[in-house]
C-alpha cells in the first residue's frame, strides 16, 4: 500500500475511572490495623503510604472506599459483601485469584468502553463508525471473547473490525499497543486505531508483611485510558500529536526487581526499593535513540514520565535536570488518581497536552511542540517515545 502523506498521529486521548474513591489516610489506616502483620509492617506500612504523594485513587471494589459513591461506578451494582474487606471488623478478606477475576470480568468492560468514548468524542472528524483496528491492553485479568471483542460490540464497530489485546506487559503496555497502532497506520493509511488500556489493580491488593506488597498496595490503582491513532489528514486548524519515534530498552540488572506472577490469592507484583534506582541509572540509555538531530533533554517542551511511584519521578527528574513544571503533569497524575499500571502514561500525556500551555490547551504557543513520554515495566523494561504537537492545515 502507498505511504500516507500525512504522519501518523494521536488524535485524542480519552480516560475514565471508576466512581469509587480511595482516600489515601483512610486506605492507610486499614491496612495497618490488619491482624497478623509484624511490628517492623506496621510501621512500614505508615511509613509507605504517607510517602507515597497520593492523594486518592479509584477503585471497582466499593468496600474500599471511604467517602466515595456505591457501587463500582459506570453502572455496576455493588458486590455481594464482603468480598475484598469485611466492613464491621476492617479486616481485608483473602478472595481467591478467580474470584478476584469474576470481579474484573464483571466491572473491566465498562472502563475500557468509557475511555473508548471519551477518546472518540475529542477526535476531530472521527467516529465510531471510521475506526478499522482496535488494541486493547491489560494486566490485571484475564477472559475471552476479551475486551477488544466486546468494544467491537459496545461501540457499534464493523464486525470486520481487525482486533488485538496486549496482555500481562505491566506499566509499559500502552507504548507496545501504540507501536502497533502506527505500524497498521503506515501499512494502510486509512486505517484508524482505537488503542484502550484498562487496569483494575485493586483487585490485586493484599494485606502482607511483604515490603514489595506493601509498596504495591500503597500506590496502584483502576482506571482506563484510550488513544485514537491514524494516519488520515486531520480537520484544518485541529491539533495533533505526530508519533516521531518509539524505542524499548532492556537494562542489563533489575529482572527480579519488578515482576507480575500469578498466585493463588490474586496476581504478585515484585517491586522493590532498588527500581528506582536502576531508572535513574538507565534512563539516559534508553533516551539516546531519540535524541536526533541534535536533540536534548532541554529542548522537549512536554514530558510524560510514568509515574510508577513518587520516588521514580524523583529520580528521573533529577537525572535528567527537569524542572519542576516538566513534570507537574506525572505528580498530579499520581496525587489524584496513583498508579493505574498500563494506562496511566496516557492519563499524564492527556494532562501534559490539555494543562496550562500544553499543546493541546487553550494557551498553547502557536509553535509545535516536543513530547517525550516514558514507562517503565517488569524485564526492567524501559520504553520511551518523541512526538510532536501540531496544528493541522
Amino acid at each position: 500500500m502507498p505511504a500516507p502523506a500525512d504522519p501518523v498521529s494521536i488524535r485524542s486521548i480519552g480516560t475514565a475511572v471508576p466512581d469509587t474513591v480511595i482516600g489515601q489516610e483512610h486506605i492507610r489506616d486499614v491496612f495497618r490495623t490488619q491482624p497478623g502483620l509484624s511490628r517492623l509492617a506496621t510501621r512500614l506500612v505508615g511509613s509507605v503510604f504517607d510517602a507515597a504523594a497520593i492523594d486518592t485513587r479509584h477503585t471497582v471494589i466499593d468496600e474500599l472506599g471511604a467517602g466515595g459513591s456505591e457501587g463500582g461506578g459506570l453502572g455496576s451494582e455493588p458486590l455481594e459483601a464482603p468480598v475484598f474487606l469485611d466492613s464491621e471488623t476492617g479486616r481485608i478478606l483473602d478472595p481467591s485469584t478467580g474470584t478476584r477475576n469474576d470481579v474484573y470480568v464483571e466491572r473491566s468492560p465498562a472502563l475500557f468502553e468509557a475511555a473508548a468514548r471519551d477518546a472518540l468524542d475529542h477526535a476531530e472528524g472521527i467516529t465510531a463508525a471510521d475506526v478499522t483496528h482496535v488494541v486493547t491492553v491489560s494486566c490485571t485479568g484475564f477472559f475471552a471473547p476479551g475486551p477488544d471483542y466486546l468494544l467491537v460490540r459496545a461501540l457499534g464497530l464493523a464486525a470486520s473490525t481487525r482486533r488485538l489485546h496486549i496482555g500481562f506487559m505491566g506499566c509499559y503496555g500502552a507504548f507496545p499497543a501504540i507501536r502497533s497502532a502506527r505500524d497498521t497506520c503506515l501499512a494502510d493509511p486509512d486505517a484508524v486505531v482505537l488503542v484502550v488500556c484498562a487496569e483494575l489493580c485493586t483487585l490485586h491488593l493484599r494485606s502482607s508483611s511483604d515490603p514489595d506488597a506493601i509498596v504495591a498496595s500503597s500506590v496502584f490503582a483502576d482506571g482506563a485510558a484510550a488513544a485514537i491513532i491514524t494516519a488520515r489528514p486531520a480537520p484544518e486548524g485541529s491539533r495533533v500529536l505526530d508519533v516521531e519515534a518509539l524505542e524499548t530498552v532492556l537494562t542489563p540488572v533489575g529482572e527480579g526487581d519488578m515482576a507480575w506472577s500469578i498466585g493463588d490469592s490474586g496476581f504478585d507484583m515484585v517491586l522493590s526499593s532498588y527500581v528506582p534506582h536502576i531508572v535513574e541509572q538507565h534512563v539516559d540509555e534508553a533516551l539516546a535513540a531519540l535524541w536526533t538531530d541534535g536533540l536534548r533533554a532541554a529542548d522537549i517542551d512536554l514530558w510524560a514520565v510514568h509515574p510508577g511511584g513518587r520516588s521514580i519521578v524523583d529520580r528521573v527528574q533529577n537525572r535528567l535536570g527537569l524542572a519542576d513544571h516538566q513534570v507537574a503533569a506525572s505528580r498530579k497524575v499520581l496525587r489524584e488518581a496513583g498508579n493505574m499500571s498500563s494506562a496511566t502514561v496516557l492519563f499524564v500525556m492527556r494532562e501534559a497536552l490539555t494543562g496550562e500551555g500544553g499543546a493541546w490547551s487553550s494557551t498553547a504557543p502557536p509553535r509545535p511542540q516536543r513530547v517525550v513520554a516514558m514507562a517503565f515495566g517488569p524485564g526492567l523494561t524501559v520504553e520511551t517515545g518523541s512526538f510532536r504537537s501540531r496544528i493541522a492545515s
